[in-house]
């Protein structure tokens, strides 16, 4: 069986770097285009695209990051300076953040969950074609994520959801690994292995 190597490592030490790590330059626009491009290129049941995307870029990101901080503020007017800070950078850490909205709704044939795990690909597949473009990214929601007084200042429409703002940028520093999941932990096995698994077979 032939093996894609460069792939297998990639995955073996894929790592996200944390948004307030991050540096520029970032993507041009015909890299952004490539990326959004690659990004969709996931499992969509009935070919359905439930997801769109939103680029914050430039600016924007410093305005809407001051809406985000007045809302955070008029939630809880006794925040710390500190966290004032961070309310008010939520959108600059990173040269550039990519919203992947999940417009799943019902539908005759396509359960909903499936809709929405589409939009969760997608946010994986993001991280990975800003990685292969030598970008580093990172995937993160946040309380924004999940408010809907802040829908309208990130130009998210009513009924639909936040699959992650993906943030990219340069690293400011090399990543370091961190602990993954136990397989013997997480990994059930159903039936007898397969005699010929791994070997390359006759057709």
């Amino acid at each position: 069986m032939k093996t894609e190597i460069s792939l297998r490592d990639y995955l073996a030490t894929r790592r996200s770097i944390p948004a307030f790590q991050m540096t520029g330059p970032g993507p041009d626009e015909a890299e952004i285009r490539e990326i959004l491009t690659l990004a969709s290129r996931v499992p969509d049941h009935g070919k359905l695209a439930p997801w769109r995307f939103i680029v914050y870029r430039g600016e924007e990101r410093a305005r809407i990051s001051a809406g985000l901080k007045a809302l955070a503020l008029a939630a809880n007017p006794a925040l710390s300076e500190e966290m004032i800070k961070v309310e008010e950078t939520r959108l600059t850490r990173a040269p550039l953040v990519i919203a992947v909205i999940s417009t799943a709704a019902p539908h005759f044939k396509v359960p909903e969950w499936e809709q929405v795990m589409s939009a969760g690909a997608v946010c994986l597949n993001l991280l990975m074609a800003a990685n292969a473009f030598g970008y580093c990214s990172n995937w993160l929601t946040e309380w924004y994520a999940f408010d809907e007084r802040a829908f309208p200042l990130l130009g998210i429409k009513p009924g639909e959801k936040v699959a992650g703002f993906i943030h990219i940028g340069m690293p400011q520093l090399p990543p370091t690994e961190r602990p993954r999941p136990n397989l013997d932990e997480i990994v059930t096995y159903i039936g007898m292995p397969d005699q010929g698994a791994g070997q390359g077979g006759a057709a």
